[in-house]
């Protein structure tokens, strides 16, 4: 009884001094996301540095929960015999494989700060989901700060509090941690995380190796045909336009799970734009650049070549917003340009934006405007950082963990090698994006925009269009995708992939993976629809394919040569614009 009675005020102070570096963390997070949420507001000053606190009830009860799991997660390590697991006062989500390792649990110093890491986020999260502001893309944005707070600061990250660091470290004898110093250096010698091996990859080489030719190029794009692997072809040929913010490859990346491929072996002549990586010789370029450089251009290019006047069109995130501003100018001239159009991941309704929406307002797109809204560029590791961080944990910090604590080398991957290939951009054109679309929300609103000369009507688009969106994309949010289709003024046909912006697309149907659902309901809501839907297992593709054949026309011969008189083959497939470097 007297040793029990001895160690009570010990474990007394000691729980007193955990409240308190829970708390320091706690001040440390308003401090640190006020100053954040206060330099990105309005530039009028009207935006406190502060934050508001929960109501008071609220608050005192998170505090309260907050604290009384603090003290049975310090209770039960006290009490915690050698050798034996401890009570899980808090778990990770089943997901999370930051604490995958065995001694995050068999170890009680370990253990203890796994368990109040996320204590100490799951409190600091739910203070900011219950901060009251009626703004809600102000409150979005603390949300996704809290979000990076709470992520970089996970004991996982750093090489006292990683039990992996140390286990390596030893087994290695110290080897680990001095090529986490050099896999350190070459990457800041790079510019980026490396997130694959990039020694595997090479555009022409084993990515981008689908056969065709450049048959035209100006100052922003090349065009390239791709050769028929069919005998006989659609009449009607496909025009892609691909995101400019990345490279067209991730269409064709290697043959197992490239979409032109398979769309060339369905029996398409398929033309493919490739944006050139803007340099200095692009900084002043604009919407209305990319617009008619780009898929107007084309759409000339390409029924010259095939003597089709109305080929089906395909835009991919960026590109499908930038190809429906085109097919709107076309219409406010009364052309009737396209027999089908493909969104994939595209948003015309910019109402709902995801988490990227929390880093634009009013004072950021600004001073995007001030700096490069008239000559400039913004930078592609400026917007592939972005984009990361918007998945830190899987996209910047696992590889923190493994290429710089623990030694090793990531994994050959394509797709990451393609993320980790971006692409420059012209300042005028990103500012009048941001404002236009993400800020203002101006292209659902009829006759709100010129472009190309023209005020521009998404209703005017009248052509048959099929959507296909993503469950769990994070860069394009699928009910936003889902509204675009009540803007155009033709039929639609809507279809949900399962996983995310990049898995969802490119999901080969010859793996026939994963899943998608689809209904023949137009309604107005997304829930709705998605209630009324049906999960079909495996991929979408062939299921766009079908719809797609409604417009092929006639079958006719293949080509035996690419391009024409006119536009004559520059070169090989996949061209140089994609080879150059950011």
């Amino acid at each position: 009884m007297s040793d029990s009675n001895n160690n009570g005020p010990q474990q007394a102070a000691a729980i007193q001094a955990m409240l308190q570096a829970g708390q320091a963390m706690v001040t440390g997070f308003f401090d640190t996301v006020a100053k954040q949420h206060a330099a990105m507001q309005d530039s009028s000053g009207t935006a406190a540095a502060s934050l508001p606190l929960p109501e008071a009830q609220e608050f005192t009860r998170l505090q309260h929960e907050f604290a009384n799991q603090h003290v049975a997660l310090w209770t039960s390590l006290l009490g915690r015999k050698p050798g034996e697991s401890g009570p899980q006062v808090v778990t990770p989500e089943p997901s999370d494989r930051r604490f995958a390792s065995p001694e995050w649990a068999s170890s009680p110093v370990f253990d203890y700060l796994r368990q109040a890491y996320l204590i100490n986020s799951k409190f600091l999260n739910q203070v900011a989901d219950s901060i009251p502001m009626e703004d809600g893309r102000a409150k979005a944005r603390v949300q996704f700060l809290t979000a990076q707070y709470v992520d970089a600061l996970a004991p996982s990250n750093f090489a006292a509090t990683n039990p992996d660091f140390i286990r390596t470290a030893i087994e290695t004898k110290g080897e680990s941690i001095a090529q986490g110093v050099k896999n350190l250096l070459a990457d800041l010698e790079k510019g980026h995380i490396s997130m694959t091996d990039e020694s595997v990859f090479e555009v022409g080489r084993n990515l981008a190796i689908t056969p065709g030719a450049v048959v035209y190029e100006n100052e922003l794009i090349q065009l390239i045909q791709y050769s028929p692997s069919t005998e006989q072809v659609a009449q009607t040929p496909l025009l892609i336009v691909p995101p400019c913010i990345n490279k067209y490859y991730i269409l064709d990346l290697q043959p197992e799970n490239s979409l032109v491929r398979y769309i060339v072996e369905q029996g398409y002549t398929v033309f493919m734009v490739s944006w050139k990586n803007a340099t200095a010789a692009e900084a002043t370029l604009g919407w209305d650049d990319y617009v008619a450089l780009g898929p107007l251009t084309a759409l000339k290019v390409v029924r010259d070549i095939t003597k089709v006047k109305k080929p089906n069109v395909l835009g991919f995130c960026v590109g499908g917003t930038v190809l429906a501003s085109a097919l709107a100018a076309e219409r406010a001239r009364g052309e009737d340009p396209v027999s089908s159009v493909t969104f994939l991941t595209t948003m015309l309704d910019f109402s709902d934006t995801g988490e990227i929406g929390c880093l634009v307002d009013e004072a950021s797109v600004a001073a995007r405007e001030a700096s490069i809204g008239k000559r400039g560029l913004l930078y592609g590791q400026e917007l592939a950082n972005v984009f990361s961080f918007l998945r830190a944990n899987d996209l910047v910090w696992q590889y923190v963990i493994g290429n710089y604590l623990k030694g090793t080398t990531p994994k050959a991957f394509d797709l990451l090698y393609w993320n980790s290939d971006p692409t420059n951009l012209p300042g005028p054109f990103m500012a009048w994006y941001l404002r236009n679309m993400y800020l203002e929300n101006n292209l659902r609103v009829p006759g709100k925009l010129t472009v190309t000369g023209q005020k521009i009507d998404l209703a005017k688009i009248d052509a048959p269009a099929f959507f296909m969106a993503a469950r769990e994309d994070h860069i394009v949010p699928w009910k936003t995708s889902y509204l675009g289709r009540k803007l155009l003024g033709g039929d639609t046909t809507f279809v949900l992939a399962a996983s995310g912006h990049i898995a969802g697309t490119i999901n080969p149907a010859s793996k026939n993976k994963r899943s998608y659902w689809t209904s023949e309901e137009d309604v107005t809501a997304p829930d709705e629809w998605l209630e009324g839907a049906t999960e079909v297992p495996g991929s979408w593709w062939p299921r766009w394919i079908e719809w797609l054949g409604q417009f092929d026309g006639r079958k006719i011969k293949a080509r035996a040569g690419l391009g024409n008189a006119n536009y004559e083959p520059i070169q090989p497939a996949p061209g140089s614009y994609v080879k150059e470097k950011a």
